[in-house]
């Protein structure tokens, strides 16, 4: 109920039921044509031996569209058959073959080129970004002995997603993926830097573990305003830097200070989401697996922003026209390789 409320607000905070109900009638069936289009621009790996490889496109498609529907690989056969008949892929994969190309590291760094991809179409609505992360359990279990009740004890292995998204359509920018035991601020920099090649960059709210003084300098740098919430400990700067600058409308100026940075709670929004569309676990027993899924679970809430956009602001869902990475080249088969 808490993703539904805040999917229907429009531009201006007020309820749009009527762009809301539209997009929902025709999801799934903009959903497979715009996936289509997304992954027609991916290039086939060159291959000198062995036998003939399914192409790279349709296995990224069949991947991203049954996480979509949530079926197991069996029952998800009759939706790629469909998805055939219609002229949107070029083979008929077996569903082993599906679990096989889901489980593989080939997949990784084209599903991270597509996610974004797939936000390009927002790229004239989104100047504002919240970043943050969020914890996804596997299907394996940890044991390890406890000294201090001197036992030993089991748990659900997880792993957390790092992500950027837009204040206002909530379109994710930039993903990463790492252990539980990674701190978060290690993924800002590249995350941000990836955003500002496609987006222009004025403003970043983000909680207290990715304070640090040369994360502001590089938002400053990138000509936006990181409202990153300050700490108790910290001391007042004598200089004038942009950590000063923030410091003092933290501590003076507090109430538009926190008007900016609780924007950050889009990024807890977009985990909603997408444990709501798509589901808060992985299946997958394989650590390249595990990666994947979670990989195409933000694609295909990428794709929903974008559909529900087409119906809220207006704007042109069509990825043949932006298979391009921050400029006018197309996409390299070299990063797909």
């Amino acid at each position: 109920m808490r993703e539904r409320s805040r999917i229907v607000r429009g531009v201006k905070g007020t309820s749009n039921w009527t762009a809301y109900n539209a997009a929902q009638s025709e999801e799934k069936r903009r959903f497979v044509e715009l996936l289509a289009d997304l992954c027609a621009g991916v290039p086939q790996p060159e291959q000198t031996k062995g036998r003939p490889r399914l192409p790279l496109a349709d296995m990224i498609f069949a991947a991203v569209y049954k996480t979509y529907v949530g079926f197991s690989a069996r029952r998800f056969t009759t939706d790629l058959r469909d998805a055939y008949a219609e002229g949107l892929i070029d083979s008929r994969p077996h569903f082993n073959s599906v679990n096989r190309y889901m489980a593989s590291r080939k997949l990784t760094e084209p599903l991270k080129e597509l996610i974004t991809v797939s936000s390009l179409p927002l790229k004239a609505i989104e100047t504002g970004f919240a970043v943050d992360s969020s914890g996804f359990s596997g299907s394996r279990y940890k044991r390890w002995f406890d000294h201090k009740y001197g036992k030993d004890k089991d748990r659900r292995d997880w792993f957390k997603v790092h992500l950027v998204c837009g204040f206002r359509t909530q379109v994710v920018t930039g993903v990463d993926i790492s252990g539980w035991t990674v701190h978060d601020n290690y993924f800002f920099a590249p995350m941000i830097k990836k955003t500002a090649e496609n987006f222009e960059v004025r403003e970043i709210a983000a909680d207290k573990a990715y304070l640090a003084k040369k994360n502001m300098e590089m938002v400053d740098a990138l000509g936006g305003m990181p409202y990153i919430l300050f700490k108790a400990r910290n001391v007042e700067p004598q200089d004038d830097g942009i950590w000063a600058r923030m410091y003092h409308l933290f501590h003076y100026r507090r109430e538009e200070f926190m008007e900016r940075y609780h924007q950050r709670s889009a990024a807890e929004t977009v985990f909603s989401m997408i444990k709501t569309k798509c589901g808060p676990a992985v299946r997958s027993k394989s650590e390249w697996g595990q990666v994947n899924v979670v990989l195409c679970k933000v694609m295909c809430h990428n794709i929903c922003v974008v559909i529900r956009a087409t119906h809220e602001l207006g704007i042109d869902a069509d990825f043949g026209s932006r298979r391009t990475f921050g400029s006018e080249t197309p996409l390299e088969p070299k990063l797909f390789i």
